[in-house]
């Protein structure tokens, strides 16, 4: 049976971050570190991954954005990206029923059209079978970019305009949002991104506005709930302005 995750008493159940957006950093260093090779470190972050959905499910947060393959992971060897695509494979056959169970609704971020055929078979049956759970949104980012994201959804208002759709003067920031992956899922509060590493790489780059960020230096396959309670923690006792005083 499943470990059923609770928040620690210094945490306010009420105060919880809407959404959490993780860039999962370190599966290589991890690996170097235990002489292992790199798909071994990709893999062991998978495991990872596991306890950090469960929990941010059980307690309630009500979306998950997780960094999973850029646009510009196809530059890393063939090796690595073979063993990254079996890996979405191997995921998603395994966790499946249970993310199902739990009422997990599972939306891709990115291209799916770029994607070899089985894994995007795979992802689309995934965002099939959960399009109409009302738990946890889990958000997935495979073969995504950010400016591409932007691009894209500037092109489908260009279109809208030039056929008549939708005035100029009416694309406002709401439109805008309505043409991105993440439509109808609130802005990132907290962004995480584990190794020690204190960049973007181009993930979420309209949604992370106003979110908090935390740097911790935890490689991704070490980095558990603990440590995910330990950033929540943090994200609840700073102060959030949004361009106020």
């Amino acid at each position: 049976m499943a470990i059923k995750y609770s928040l620690p008493s210094n945490i306010d159940p009420a105060r919880l971050p809407r959404h959490i957006a993780i860039i999962m950093d370190g599966n290589g260093r991890w690996a170097k570190q235990h002489k292992m090779l790199v798909a071994m470190g990709h893999r062991a972050g998978t495991e990872n991954l596991r306890e950090i959905i469960r929990n941010c499910s059980d307690i309630g947060i009500e979306a998950l954005s997780l960094y999973a393959f850029s646009t510009e992971n196809w530059n890393r060897s063939k090796t690595e990206v073979d063993a990254l695509m079996q890996l979405i494979l191997d995921f998603f056959a395994s966790e499946i029923d249970e993310l199902i169970q739990n009422r997990v609704r599972i939306t891709i971020l990115g291209d799916k059209a770029g994607l070899p055929a089985p894994q995007r078979e795979a992802l689309t049956q995934a965002e099939d079978r959960t399009r109409h759970l009302d738990g946890l949104r889990l958000n997935i980012a495979v073969n995504y970019g950010g400016r591409a994201e932007l691009v894209r959804a500037a092109q489908a208002l260009a279109r809208d305009a030039a056929e008549g759709r939708i005035a100029p003067e009416d694309i406002d920031a709401a439109a805008f949002e309505n043409e991105l992956y993440t439509a109808g899922i609130p802005d990132v509060d907290l962004m995480i991104r584990t190794s020690g590493e204190m960049r973007l790489s181009n993930f979420l780059l309209w949604q992370c506005s106003y979110a908090e960020f935390m740097f911790p230096e935890t490689l991704w396959p070490d980095f558990h709930v603990a440590d995910l309670h330990e950033c929540i923690y943090r994200f609840q006792n700073r102060e959030r302005r949004f361009g106020g005083r």
